[in-house]
Order: C-alpha cells, then sequence, then structure tokens
C-alpha cells in the first residue's frame, strides 16, 4: 500500500513538474515574441512598408511575421508568401547555378572569361569563374560605366558587353578582394552560356521547382510577373512613395530573384540535404575564397562567412532601390533568421543580429 502511495505521489509532482515546465515554455515564447515584435516595431506601420521576418531552428520554423504593407496603393499586408526583391542575397543563387552546372561537367571553375566568350579581351585570360565567385576578379564596377545619357534599364548581357569594352581591371586578379556586382551579372551569363537557358530558366528548372519554391522568380519586366509582389518605397516629405526601379533594377545575376521567407524556408533547408547537390559539394558554398598569397577573403560561393557571438555564421545582405534584407545562418545550431523589407532605410542586419542575442542568451 505505502509503495502504491508513493508511487501516486511522485506521479502527482513529476506532472505538476511537466506541466509548470510547459508553462515556463510558453510564457518565454510569449516573452520572446514580445520582445522580437518591439524589435520589428518600426515595420509594424498601419498605412506604410513593412517586412516579413521568419527564424528557423532545427528544421522548423519557430517564429513567423509579416509587418506593415506590401502595397500601399491596394492596401494589401505583408504575409508570410509576399515575395521580395532579394537584391543581392540573389547571388547565393546564381553561385549555385554554377555549381550544379560544375557537378554535371558542364564547366570548371578555372575557365577563363576568354575561355568562354572568344570576344573578350585579353585581360580576360587571367580572370577564372572562382575569381568571380570570390569577388577576386578585379573586374570594374559597372555602375560606374552607365553612361549619363543612358534612360532604359541594363541587363546582364549590358554589363558583359561593358566589361568586354573595358582593357584591364582594377588589380590583378586574385591578388585582392573587391566586391563586384559586375562578376556576379557575368555568371549570369555564363550560365545562359553554357546551359542554353535564360537565367530565369535555369533558376526556375534546377532550383525553384526541384525545392517547390513556387513564388520565386527571376523578374523580366515584359516577360515574367510577380506573384504577390511587394512594392519598395521610399519616405518623401511626410509620407511614402512606391519607388523601387534604377536603371540597375534588371540586372538579374547579382540581385534580381524575388522570393517570400515562406520559399526561403525551403531553400534553407534544402542546403541541409542532398536537395540540390550533395552534401560534399554543398561544403564548398560555405569555404572561404583565398587570395594568391593565401590570405582568406572571408566570402563562399555568394555568402559572407564570418562568426558572430562566437558562433559561425554564413549570411548576406540585400540592398537596392526599394528593399534592405538580410539573410543569417548559423549552420552548427541550425539556426537561420531572415528579415525582408521593402523601403529604403532601416538597417535590418542590425535587428537580426539583436533576435541573435536573445536566441543565444544575450
Amino acid at each position: 500500500m505505502l509503495k502504491g502511495y508513493y508511487i501516486l505521489i511522485g506521479m502527482f509532482f513529476f506532472s505538476m513538474m511537466f506541466s509548470s515546465c510547459d508553462q515556463i515554455e510558453n510564457n518565454m515564447v510569449e516573452l520572446d515574441s514580445a520582445v522580437i515584435d518591439s524589435l520589428m516595431s518600426d515595420y509594424n506601420l498601419v498605412n506604410g512598408p513593412g517586412a516579413a521576418l521568419t527564424i528557423i531552428e532545427n528544421g522548423y520554423i519557430i517564429y513567423s511575421k509579416g509587418y506593415g504593407l506590401a502595397n500601399l496603393e491596394e492596401d494589401i499586408p505583408i504575409i508570410s508568401g509576399t515575395n521580395f526583391r532579394l537584391a543581392s542575397i540573389t547571388k547565393q543563387f546564381t553561385a549555385m547555378c554554377i555549381m550544379i552546372l560544375q557537378s554535371r561537367g558542364q564547366l570548371n571553375y578555372e575557365q577563363t572569361l576568354t575561355g568562354l566568350f572568344p570576344d573578350f579581351p585579353d585581360y580576360g585570360n587571367e580572370i577564372t569563374i572562382r575569381h568571380l565567385l570570390y569577388h577576386t576578379s578585379g573586374l570594374r564596377d559597372y555602375f560606374s560605366l552607365i553612361p549619363d545619357n543612358v534612360t532604359e534599364q541594363i541587363h546582364d548581357d549590358d554589363v558583359l558587353n561593358m566589361m568586354m569594352e573595358q582593357t584591364s581591371t582594377y588589380f590583378m586578379p586574385g591578388s585582392e578582394y573587391q566586391y563586384s556586382n559586375s562578376g556576379y551579372a557575368v555568371l549570369a551569363m555564363i550560365v545562359e552560356q553554357v546551359s542554353g537557358l535564360s537565367f530565369a530558366n535555369f533558376l526556375s528548372e534546377n532550383i525553384f521547382i526541384p525545392l517547390n519554391m513556387a513564388g520565386s522568380i527571376a523578374f523580366e519586366e515584359g516577360i515574367s510577373t510577380v506573384p504577390s509582389r511587394a512594392y519598395g518605397y521610399s519616405y518623401s516629405g511626410d509620407h511614402y512613395v512606391m519607388n523601387d526601379q534604377s536603371l540597375t533594377s534588371a540586372v538579374l545575376g547579382d540581385g534580381g530573384i524575388y522570393t517570400s521567407i515562406d520559399d526561403l524556408f525551403k531553400w534553407d533547408q534544402g542546403l541541409y540535404t542532398n536537395s540540390i547537390l550533395p552534401q560534399d559539394i554543398l561544403q564548398e558554398v560555405f569555404t572561404s575564397g583565398t587570395l594568391s598569397n593565401g590570405a582568406e577573403t572571408g566570402y563562399g560561393f555568394g555568402w559572407v562567412l564570418d562568426t558572430y557571438r562566437n558562433r559561425n555564421r554564413a549570411g548576406h545582405t540585400g540592398s537596392t532601390r526599394g528593399f534592405r534584407n538580410v539573410y543569417h545562418r548559423y549552420p552548427d545550431e541550425e539556426l537561420s533568421i531572415v528579415i525582408l523589407t521593402n523601403r529604403n532605410s532601416g538597417s535590418p542586419k542590425d535587428v537580426a543580429d539583436q533576435i541573435a542575442d536573445i536566441l543565444f542568451g544575450g
């Protein structure tokens, strides 16, 4: 009898303890939600552009929320399926296209620009695909080469033509690191040259469709439409005005993809599996480039590689007219933080760091 009594008492206390733990967890989730929402408060406007936030941990979305409006003129709120222009976060997808072609034996990283494009000037003999991926090519910045009288948007092939009009680079390829939008526009043209497909179609057939990223697209005006599109805005005077296109907005390889936090969850998880490429090949994505003197660049194939709070991190920011974004992955913790915004102001990277501080116990 006593034994049974003690068993019942033990079960009672165990049940109470378990219930208390559940309550503590629920309170922490609620508390964290309030704190996270306070960090995102600048984007939580009733009549203004906003943001989409997702936090992914161990294969699960532990927080996902939209703030503000995707389209002010039609009063459309931002939701998890809203598609934002990624800007430079696009570069990791461009690099993956190159990796896919390399894995199929259709190109190799040591091929030169003159080998790929026979009409390319002689200085291209020294520039390899690897240099382009690592931002060590020294190619001229195409932004600075656009003539003052140009009014039509330029495209990736225009960037390639600009590079063909040059006779030299900023430095000997491989000797320095200098972030290069030109390099990634040229990489998009390499994808087209080697695959025979448009860059947008190659992305769709080899990444978006296999990962079921149904809303994702490399947007081409007059050719494609962005579903559930977030439009970019700038603050002017006392109100926001739509302002998300510039002369360079049609260049795809360096920043032309539109996607949502829903689809980025699928991309993020695909990088932990063999869905796109085998893991042994994918590891090169997150391996730093090196210069000719042996120094590391801190940049992989489309990813900035660093540490934060003593944890390894791979990530990228994206900034273009009307959009400011950040995507951080902490692979050892299987944690990712994504913030996509549709305005010309704010620093989502700082917010993502503050969220990481909370999650890491800061």
